[in-house]
């Protein structure tokens, strides 16, 4: 920060505050300059005398013109300088010195009284220059204070950024990315809180994995884990499925929670079929490695409590409920490439989807026998 700079800072600056010599410099030139002219007048002279030989003449009359006239300046500076420190002080002591010394010259000479005004002059720059550092001093102190608020709100902000990553990256564990960034802070706190909520749930399997595990080296065991959970998992984040939990070769995904969304049955129903075909792909390539695996998937749909359970550092976004139950046992039932759907499931998107009635089936925790169907595909709209 310049001197004219820390002037504007205090409001009282306007361009006629800007000298051309740095402030506090003119007064230490004004009367640097005077008593130079006033005591050194011999020197002065003696200067042109080495080149010439003989020395000059000075009129007295021009001697005391430049003494008050350089007192003047430093005068001038010192007004200059006022607007910056907002002390009269030094002006007062400039205004007295030069008056003095006008005085003794014009008036009543006396080399005391021309000695004293002197000596208030050099009082009055160095008390400006005093009030001047005095002031910047201030000013640094203003400007650090400043920046270490601005700091610590940089701080602030920087751990609220951290905050609002870690909350995302948590959501984004059993959320697709594209929806966890639009659940908003009272969005999870209402989540944190045990709700009821209508969902359509997708579990899905390998079949034969436990004997493909038994059978195989941990190593191809982890790689067919990983690409099964990284290519289906993609699915999911596509169709901005909620991801309840995977464990082993399954996992559990439900629609409508958070985040409502339209026709979650549906959306179910097609996020299976691509699962379907998504593992037929991959199921090309393990079969050439004699892989045999298979792949089933159960939907089902209904009224399920919803919310976060676990401990500090590990919670899981799940749910509960009859229709959560069904989906599992109705994946367990499902046979290789087969997607076996409730009656209720069926009946929703019944003028979309092609299916084959497998009659009323036992299922385990379930007293009475339920209907169920395997879905072949969806009409073509």
């Amino acid at each position: 920060m310049t001197f004219a700079e820390a002037a504007d800072s205090t409001g009282n600056s306007t361009a006629e505050t800007r000298s051309i010599l740095p402030n506090g410099i003119t007064a230490f030139f004004g009367a640097g300059a005077s008593i130079l002219v006033c005591y050194g007048k011999t020197f002065l002279l003696a200067i042109p005398a080495l080149f010439t030989g003989s020395m000059l003449e000075f009129n007295p009359h021009f001697q005391a013109v430049l003494m008050w006239g350089f007192g003047a300046i430093a005068v001038y500076g010192l007004i200059q300088d006022r607007r910056i420190h907002g002390s009269l002080v030094p002006t007062v002591l400039g205004v007295v010195s030069v008056v003095t010394i006008i005085a003794t010259l014009y008036g009543y000479y006396l080399v005391a009284a021309e000695s004293f005004g002197y000596v208030l002059l050099l009082s009055a720059a160095f008390t400006n220059q005093i009030m001047i550092l005095n002031f910047l001093n201030r000013e640094v102190k203003v400007k650090a204070l400043e920046v270490e608020d601005l700091n610590s709100g940089l701080e602030a902000r920087v751990r609220e950024q951290v905050n609002e990553i870690d909350r995302l990256n948590q959501l984004r564990r059993f959320l697709s990315p594209e929806v966890a960034n639009l659940v908003t802070e009272q969005q999870e706190k209402t989540m944190l809180q045990s709700h009821r909520a209508y969902i359509a749930t997708v579990f899905c399997d390998l079949r034969g994995f436990t004997s493909f595990s038994v059978n195989m080296e941990p190593e191809e065991v982890m790689n067919v884990l990983q690409a099964f959970h990284e290519s289906l998992g993609q699915l999911v984040a596509d169709y901005q499925g909620t991801i309840d939990h995977r464990a082993g070769d399954g996992m559990m995904v439900f629609f409508n929670d958070p985040l409502p969304c339209e026709e979650p049955v549906l959306r179910a129903v097609e996020l299976a079929l691509s699962m379907r075909e998504r593992f037929n792909e991959m199921n090309r390539d393990w079969h050439r490695r004699g892989y045999e695996l298979g792949f089933g998937v159960g939907i089902a749909s209904g009224y399920a409590t919803l919310g976060i359970v676990g401990f500090e550092g590990r919670y899981d976004y799940t749910a509960n409920g009859n229709a959560v139950n069904l989906c599992a046992r109705l994946s367990d039932e499902a046979g290789d490439g087969q997607i076996l759907i409730d009656h209720k499931t069926f009946v929703e998107i019944e003028d979309k989807d092609e299916v084959e009635a497998l009659g009323e089936l036992e299922l385990k925790g379930f007293a009475s026998k339920i209907r169920v169907y395997d879905l072949l595909g969806l009409h073509v709209s």
